[in-house]
């Protein structure tokens, strides 16, 4: 897989990660997610990602 595939999924499910997070925390507690926090949980969920589109270029 390429870089800027790999980089496209990536940034995907950070977006992903943050819409949901927002969905939650709208949910529960009925006012928006602060934009940091937003961005924290993003980058979380995108490590997990980029590591195992890593794992899997070297695999291949």
């Amino acid at each position: 897989m390429r870089f800027w595939q790999r980089l496209l999924i990536t940034v995907l499910a950070m977006m992903a990660a943050s819409f949901v997070a927002s969905l939650l925390w709208a949910g529960i507690f009925n006012v928006s997610i602060p934009g940091y926090l937003a961005g924290v949980i993003g980058g979380l969920a995108a490590l997990p990602v980029w590591e195992w589109l890593r794992r899997e270029k070297l695999r291949h």
